[in-house]
């Protein structure tokens, strides 16, 4: 579904999102945890979305309040790896997963920025919404293009929870993203070397 297809749509589907899974078996779950304000729009995609790649329900719970914790105000971002933490402790049951959803500008210690963190092979994980819009670098507004972007980062991330290494193939989402060049070369889905390592 395109994403212009899917805003049209939205209304009608926002009954069924909170459960809704293309592939689901079983009662496994991927959370999705807003952290501070985020757009219930791109919540709403990236739920439908995740749902279909993933053989977990989706379920978007109520957001975090903003991490004033993780401020630096030196940098005016965020660190990524505090509020993972804080992800941590929510305490899914054992198969399920977390993805924290962050409009804020997130960094790691060593890094400029990040476009999410995950707990490789853990419950956690997270992205950053601000770099993968256009209006940051000063450009005009897609929307299709920075929620294709929000998707394939919230698939990467997710991937590292599975225990999904980077890829070295450039079209595998789990190709890393050192800018939004390799986000956008990349899709969403899993290369097949790295689909046979996911668990499911």
């Amino acid at each position: 579904m395109r994403v212009t297809q899917f805003l049209i749509l939205a209304p009608a589907l926002l009954l069924v999102l909170s459960s809704l899974s293309c592939n689901a078996k079983e009662e496994r779950k991927i959370y999705l945890i807003p952290v501070g304000e985020v757009e219930k729009e791109i919540l709403d995609y990236l739920a439908f979305e995740l749902s279909c790649i993933f053989p977990y329900h989706v379920e978007i719970k109520k957001s975090l309040p903003k991490p004033g914790y993780a401020h630096n105000k030196r940098r005016n971002q965020y660190c990524a790896d505090l509020i993972l933490e804080k992800l941590k402790g929510e305490n899914p049951e054992k198969e399920d997963k977390i993805l924290g959803v962050a409009d804020l500008d997130l960094y790691t210690p060593g890094l400029n920025f990040v476009f999410g963190v995950a707990s490789l092979n853990g419950k956690a994980s997270l992205i950053a919404l601000p770099r993968l819009r256009q209006e940051f670098y000063g450009l005009s507004e897609n929307k299709e293009l920075y929620c294709e972007r929000a998707v394939k980062e919230a698939v990467h991330e997710l991937g590292h929870t599975f225990g999904l290494s980077h890829c070295r193939n450039p079209r595998c989402v789990m190709h890393f993203s050192n800018s939004l060049y390799d986000t956008d070369r990349k899709g969403k889905e899993f290369c097949k070397s790295c689909r046979k390592k996911l668990p499911f």
